[in-house]
């Protein structure tokens, strides 16, 4: 599992801030905002994770680039006035697959806690010796704002959670997760 690899920070970075603009959690330099922030990186976190298995997946998307936010962009209704003025940069390192997931993430508390299970399964798992300060809780501790919102959260998140508002970003790429995460025996059609 590439987990915290250096490789994957432009597209955690880059694609956090395409979903924190998309869906904006308040003014910016407000606390509101910096609640959604950090739950649209935590749900990145995952998706990039579940995306980028391996060390060597992390560095082939750092070769190769994530692809752009350009039909985000579109599906979203967000596209920029000018995405080759400076300062847009950022852009190209967004990845689409990841954007859509980190959104089925945030619009599905049981995906989420999916999300983070595998992650966590896929893991190499930690030496034995005692640590001098372990943390309490480990690795789902770090996704408590994406698996265990609390009434803040949920209230700094209202865009960036509210699954109308993501479908057409999550549906993009949902049925590739629900397949990663062996989830598609738990979607039932509805009815017609």
């Amino acid at each position: 599992m590439a987990g915290p690899s250096t490789a994957l920070s432009p597209v955690i970075a880059a694609s956090t801030h395409w979903l924190a603009r998309a869906y904006p959690g308040g003014e910016a330099n407000t606390v509101t905002h910096t609640l959604a922030e950090l739950q649209a990186r935590q749900a990145i976190t995952v998706a990039a994770w579940l995306r980028y298995p391996t060390e060597i997946d992390a560095a082939l998307v750092a070769i190769a680039g994530p692809g752009g936010s350009a039909i985000l962009d579109w599906r979203a209704g967000s596209e920029p006035e000018d995405e080759f003025a400076d300062g847009e940069g950022w852009r190209t390192w967004v990845d689409e697959v990841v954007v859509s997931w980190a959104a089925c993430l945030l619009a599905d508390p049981m995906l989420a806690r999916r999300g983070v299970d595998a992650v966590i399964a896929a893991m190499p798992v930690p030496d034995q010796r005692p640590r001098p300060h372990g943390r309490r809780g480990g690795l789902p501790n770090e996704f408590r704002r994406l698996l265990q919102p609390d009434a803040r959260d949920r209230e700094a998140a209202a865009l960036l959670r509210h699954p109308d508002l993501l479908e057409p970003i999550a549906a993009m790429h949902r049925d590739q997760l629900l397949y990663l995460l062996d989830a598609e025996q738990d979607r039932t059609p509805l009815a017609a």
